[in-house]
């Protein structure tokens, strides 16, 4: 497919999906749609690691076109938005958001639900939404989980923007480096995933996401049966302990 709005690369076992419509990435129907279909594109891929989203220009994202929140545009809008988060929430390997600058709204959105959030000291976050007469979804279903229900709730009825070092402080960002080092610290990043097996990768994430809010011991019972009964039949398991007992590196097969 030829894309417009968004750069498309895989590289080194990363898929790497760039916001390309600087200076503020303003995120029309057309991009998301372009967005999903590169995540799709990844997600079929099994070798694939990582899943990174990255923007060119001043800003990652100051989110969704105003013009697509009205009338008749409203609903083709939230579902090209939200398969967005319905393919990254699905995906089984990890994903990271580089964030050099403002990451507003549905930008926010798409960068804090990643696994991990890497932001430069020149970024903000926000959600300024409510400003305008509406509400976010995706960060009224996610923030509290990332931040916790009172400080989810300040940022959503306050539209506040806040910056990198605050984000941090809260939760809503995981790594904060200056913004000569944020390419470099996203590689290093990068490399810690690449250098696992995609198969065990898929696995730790599914053991993660499918257990979240199950009663402790229904959880612990299906981990238990996702490890015996799929884990343990992964070529790379066995490979992994094999390595570690002969002390040399491992050599994934990542299957």
């Amino acid at each position: 497919m030829k894309y417009r709005f968004v750069r498309c690369a895989e590289t080194d076992g990363v898929a790497r999906i760039v916001l390309c419509r600087p200076p503020l990435n303003i995120l029309t129907v057309e991009m998301m749609e372009e967005v999903a279909t590169a995540l799709a594109s990844a997600s079929a891929r099994g070798a694939v690691k990582a899943v990174l989203f990255a923007a060119e220009g001043k800003a990652f994202s100051a989110g969704v076109d105003v013009e697509d929140h009205r009338g008749e545009r409203v609903k083709p809008m939230l579902e090209s938005f939200h398969r967005i988060f319905r393919l990254i929430h699905d995906l089984d390997c990890p994903t990271v958001a580089a964030v050099q600058g403002a990451a507003l709204g549905g930008g926010a959105e798409l960068a804090t639900f990643c696994d991990l959030v890497i932001a430069s000291d020149a970024a903000t976050f926000g959600q300024p939404e409510v400003k305008v007469g509406v509400f976010a979804p995706i960060a009224a279903l996610c923030y509290p989980v990332r931040l916790g229900p009172h400080r989810a709730l300040q940022l959503l009825l306050s539209g506040r923007i806040v910056g990198a070092a605050e984000a941090r402080e809260i939760g809503l960002v995981d790594r904060v480096v200056p913004a000569e080092s944020l390419a470099d610290t996203v590689e290093s990043e990068l490399a810690r995933f690449t250098a696992q097996s995609a198969a065990v990768l898929r696995l730790t994430k599914r053991a993660v996401r499918e257990s979240l809010g199950l009663p402790f011991h229904q959880a612990l019972s299906q981990l238990e049966d996702l490890y015996l009964y799929e884990l343990m039949a992964t070529e790379d398991a066995a490979e992994g302990l094999r390595a570690f007992t002969e002390k040399r590196p491992p050599v994934w097969a990542d299957r």
